[in-house]
């Protein structure tokens, strides 16, 4: 099966806050900015092919931030897509900032908060969100995975019942802050690290499913670290080396005739049915084959090797 064949919907569907329906298998946008996510790409007229390319193979969910680029990457998508097509689904996020020295401190104080909203607004040509991620950073002053963020998602809350976003979502937290926020208004996904060998928020994933949330993981596919300069002071986004070299997986890969990358998405969308994939390039080809992992079906032998793989975290 070739990948413009791929049935749209091959990884199946599932519901973001029990009325946005999406394909399982989404896009991440943050590659299409320049390197470091910083700037714009060297060829816009590329990435503006790819995010249309993308929808074209079934693509309904859309993963971005206003502060990538910062700007760059809801610009091209607005120019690529708006309008928008009437089932596509768009996550944003909020809770950093970026600097003119690259770095992304936290910037998760109401007023904050409130600005990245009509910043995301403004940019993506919208009159309301589909979902806001409240993004937890502890760089630059920001927050830990054991403090309170019950300002933080009281504000957000707030923004939805004026109107600007439709569902409330939590990215990098704790199963304590996922509780809190729950407490306080209803939580439609989290978006956590998470990956055939990075599994720490295994028990997260499966509260999520049992509690009818999404949960998409981010960097499913690779990890990123900050750099501190400390002669500018500045932390920089750098890519580490792919957490998917592993003998399991790379067998694997072989007994499908796939690669190690479309093995690890297949089995994210095997490990549950509340995982929704975004996994970010800048290559056409890459984009589909991604798109195509979702056609994998991974055996019980599979799944077995993959199990007990050791996980690196």
């Amino acid at each position: 099966m070739t990948t413009t064949e791929l049935p749209a919907a091959a990884a199946g569907e599932l519901t973001i806050g029990g009325d946005l329906r999406v394909r399982r298998m989404g896009y991440g946008a943050m590659q299409l900015a320049g390197p470091g996510v910083w700037g714009p790409p060297a060829d816009p007229g590329a990435a503006i092919a790819l995010l249309r390319r993308a929808v074209e193979l079934g693509v309904n969910h859309i993963d971005t931030s206003d502060y990538y680029g910062p700007h760059v990457v809801n610009e091209l998508i607005a120019e690529a897509l708006h309008p928008y097509p009437e089932d596509l689904v768009i996550v944003t996020k909020v809770g950093a900032r970026r600097t003119p020295d690259q770095g992304w401190p936290a910037a998760l104080s109401p007023d904050e908060l409130r600005r990245a909203v009509h910043d995301n607004l403004g940019r993506l040509r919208l009159d309301r969100l589909d979902v806001v991620n409240l993004r937890i950073v502890a760089e630059g002053g920001g927050l830990s995975p054991s403090d309170s963020i019950a300002t933080q998602v009281q504000a957000l809350a707030e923004l939805r019942e004026q109107g600007l976003l439709r569902h409330i979502g939590l990215s990098n937290v704790s199963v304590e802050q996922v509780e809190q926020a729950r407490s306080i208004t209803p939580i439609a996904c989290v978006q956590n690290e998470y990956n055939v060998l990075r599994r720490r928020d295994d028990a997260l994933v499966d509260t999520c499913a049992r509690e009818g949330i999404a949960f998409m993981p981010f960097f499913p596919l690779g990890s990123f670290t900050l750099q501190h300069d400390s002669a500018t002071g500045a932390d920089t986004k750098v890519p580490q080396s792919s957490p998917l070299r592993d003998d399991a997986v790379d067998d694997i890969a072989r007994r499908h005739g796939a690669t190690a990358h479309q093995v690890a998405l297949a089995w994210l969308l095997a490990r549950s049915p509340a995982i929704a994939c975004i996994p970010g390039t800048s290559s056409i080809a890459h984009l589909e084959q991604n798109i195509a992992a979702a056609a994998i079906r991974l055996t019980a032998a599979d799944q077995h090797d993959l199990a007990t793989a050791p996980a690196r975290g």
